[in-house]
């Protein structure tokens, strides 16, 4: 695995040592610790970290709180600490988008494998997220099509192929989308 960039967000200091001596071990960059959830925000805005290895019961604010924040605004690989075993704990843990789990306290062997699993599993989430952004814009640009060659057929008495022609003739010559060019259609058309 590749270097990350971490971010320790715990409330014990000897857990933090412990953690930070882990990582550092495993050829990984602790770039900001926290003792609480409102510290771990701010490190995560700062720093902009790969990973935050964050214990759920803290001060001021629980990871999980935080977590929903770190993940709305920066969004990075969690991994949940925990002394407890609660399965509501664990369950609210997994709706909040953590994406490993370690009971405290845990075997140094432990934190690379958790740290590999989290990490692999969010950048699987960020390319499916990417891949449906992508299937989203690709149906919202066919549905504008379709619309501006449905305006340019009742106007203009064309063929559904010389309505697609057009768009894609224009859009080729102003050196713009076929999107933009079938969103100006659609607007112009609504002045009219």
């Amino acid at each position: 695995m590749e270097s990350l960039r971490a971010v320790i967000a715990e409330d014990e200091p000897l857990t933090r040592t412990l953690i930070r001596a882990r990582l550092e071990k495993l050829g990984h960059h602790v770039v900001a610790e926290a003792g609480d959830g409102t510290q771990a925000i701010e490190a995560a805005r700062a720093h902009r970290p790969d990973v935050i290895i964050m214990d759920i019961k803290m001060p001021l604010m629980d990871g999980i709180e935080a977590a929903h924040t770190i993940l709305a605004d920066f969004p990075c690989a969690i991994l949940f600490l925990s002394a407890f075993n609660e399965a509501e704990l664990i369950d609210d843990a997994s709706a909040t988008g953590a994406l490993a789990y370690l009971m405290k306290p845990f075997r140094k062997e432990d934190l690379g494998p958790a740290l590999q699993m989290a990490v692999t599993r969010f950048r699987h989430m960020q390319t499916q997220q990417k891949e449906m952004d992508s299937l989203r814009d690709t149906l919202e640009t066919r549905k504008l099509i379709e619309r501006a060659k449905g305006i340019l057929m009742d106007r203009h008495s064309m063929s559904e192929e010389e309505a697609f022609k057009r768009i894609h003739f224009q859009a080729r010559n102003q050196n713009k989308k076929m999107r933009d060019i079938a969103q100006s259609i659609i607007t112009a058309a609504d002045l009219i």
